[in-house]
């Protein structure tokens, strides 16, 4: 875009410049902690992950044995047990982004005979409970992380926006237009030179 070779335009410019500079370390500092959180909650996940896989390995013979008998059908299967019934979440801030928070999991009240289950039915159900629990915690932290990316994206083009385009270029424009003003000065003072001489000139005349 042609910029104006004027005092008006240079101030401008400079003002400008300004701003963008006061800006920069603004954005540079959430894209930082954005970048720092994401880091933070993706261990998260991996902590969760990992307890629910340590939390499936320990039922994997409990749930072999059941399987393997075939006086419970399939109607009679541990999982028809354990139904979600609602989830909460409330609302958290990270630098300026809304996001999702988990707060609990509630499960249908689903009665049973002993009869028609293993002994080891209640440990399995709570086990499976947590396992549900650890996937909702996983699910919502993963909200946050695709959250918390768009808006990494966004913060880091302004970054570079500001930091490859909007600064270096007024940086250029005050520099032609100092240029500019600064060859109008000088030949201005040559003219008023010439002026001057030639008067001289005339006087002695």
């Amino acid at each position: 875009m042609a910029v104006k070779l004027t005092k008006n335009e240079q101030k401008k410019q400079k003002d400008a410049l300004k701003q963008f500079n006061r800006y920069l370390p603004t954005l540079q500092l959430k894209k930082q902690q954005l970048q720092t959180v994401i880091r933070q909650i993706e261990g998260e996940i991996e902590e969760y992950r990992l307890a629910q896989q340590k939390l499936i390995s320990s039922l994997q013979n409990w749930i072999a044995v059941f399987g393997e008998n075939s006086s419970f059908d399939s109607l009679h299967t541990l999982d028809n047990l354990v139904k979600i019934d609602t989830i909460k979440k409330g609302k958290g801030n990270i630098a300026g982004v809304e996001i999702p928070v988990f707060e609990d999991l509630t499960f249908k009240d689903i009665s049973y005979s002993l009869f028609e289950y293993p002994l080891w039915v209640d440990s399995g159900i709570e086990a499976l409970k947590k396992a549900s629990v650890y996937d909702a915690r996983v699910k919502t932290l993963q909200e946050q992380i695709d959250l918390l990316n768009k808006e990494l994206r966004t913060t880091s083009q302004r970054v570079n926006l500001f930091e490859k385009v909007k600064i270096p270029e007024a940086k250029e424009n005050i520099r032609r237009i100092g240029i500019y003003l600064g060859d109008q000065q000088t030949s201005a003072v040559v003219r008023g030179k010439i002026a001057k001489k030639k008067l001289t000139k005339e006087d002695i005349a």
